[in-house]
């Protein structure tokens, strides 16, 4: 049996990822007017320079409101997205030197897996979820025959998928089913890293906690590491053993899901935290609302925090001087002058 490389299974480093904005609209300008000088397209700060690690084994939540970035971070690190600069290293490995389109066939997809938000339309429709759940073996592992059949079933015992059902097609399958094919074609090819996109969030609630229940009963069992991505804080402090919060674009704090849920240091943090639903009405009294328009993604100013004019706390010094992810603990970082 092969040693387990030292240190984490994936280290994220200063990972950025930019759009031009108008791009189509800017070739033309510039290809029937060559007269005037090249004006640099403005650009869309999407991911803006994360950093972060997960340990094998681990669970850690990625949190943070719509439009932040937390779904183009997922992509990039699945390789779904080239990154615009940064490195993301999966057990030593720089997966950034590969560009997306060709990372299908590379000896390092099985490695890494993505449960999507909607499985139903992740899947395709033309597949049986037999087809669903075999593609990714028959690409990856190069199985075949008997032995591909009988690793489809075991795939649909463990995930608690009837075998009676692998021969419907999606529209022919229950929502819960459906996750379940998701699911079991993710670990299928035995991945080190599963990226959970939101993967209960088109779920019934009685169904989400069922969903739940496998994802924690297969992390156990495979030994996987998980990066869970979800508007559920309430799962989130649940199930993972430490938390990143994104705002437009950049992590503005992490540490142990338990410590930032009991203290957040963050303002952001507090108002997203505050806004968890609660039953009794003098725990909703004390919710924390903000004012105020987020700031825009395109061309942030580099040197104003990005939460200055929602934050409560805001001073003339967050106007001048963006603050930096800095310790604020053992093993919290916070990106806040008044942490």
């Amino acid at each position: 049996m092969s040693a387990v490389p030292p240190g984490p299974l994936l280290d994220v480093a200063e990972l950025a990822k930019r759009f031009t904005v108008g791009a189509k609209q800017g070739l033309l300008a510039r290809a029937t007017s060559f007269r005037k000088p090249a004006v640099p397209l403005p650009q869309l700060h999407a991911v803006d320079e994360v950093s972060f690690t997960i340990g094998r084994g681990e669970t850690v939540g990625l949190v943070g409101e719509s439009g932040c970035g937390k779904s183009t971070l997922v992509r990039l690190i699945n390789r779904l997205l080239d990154p615009t600069s940064g490195s993301i290293r999966l057990g030593g490995a720089e997966l950034a030197d590969f560009k997306a389109r060709d990372f299908a066939g590379n000896r390092h997809r099985a490695r890494i897996q993505m449960v999507f938000q909607d499985a139903g339309d992740s899947l395709n429709p033309r597949y049986t979820a037999a087809d669903a759940i075999a593609d990714p073996v028959r690409r990856l592992k190069k199985m075949l025959g008997a032995e591909l059949t009988a690793r489809v079933e075991e795939l649909a015992d463990m995930t608690g998928l009837p075998r009676e059902l692998l021969s419907r097609f999606p529209h022919q399958l229950s929502g819960g089913q459906k996750a379940r094919v998701g699911i079991a074609r993710a670990i299928a090819v035995e991945p080190e890293l599963l990226i959970l996109d939101e993967p209960t969030a088109a779920l019934d609630v009685s169904v989400q906690v069922v969903i739940l229940q496998l994802l924690q009963q297969l992390k156990r069992e495979l030994g996987m590491s998980y990066l869970f991505v979800s508007h559920d804080l309430n799962v989130v402090r649940l199930l993972c053993d430490r938390v990143l919060v994104m705002y437009l674009g950049k992590v503005v704090e992490q540490g142990p899901a338990a410590e930032v849920f009991a203290d957040p240091r963050h303002p952001y943090t507090k108002a997203l935290i505050s806004a968890i639903p609660q039953a009794e009405p003098e725990q909703r009294a004390g919710r924390l609302r903000l004012g105020g328009e987020p700031r825009s993604p395109i061309d942030p100013d580099p040197t104003v925090c990005r939460f200055y004019g929602r934050c409560p706390k805001g001073t003339p010094r967050c106007a001048e001087e963006m603050p930096l992810l800095r310790p604020a603990g053992p093993a919290r970082q916070v990106a806040c002058h008044f942490a």
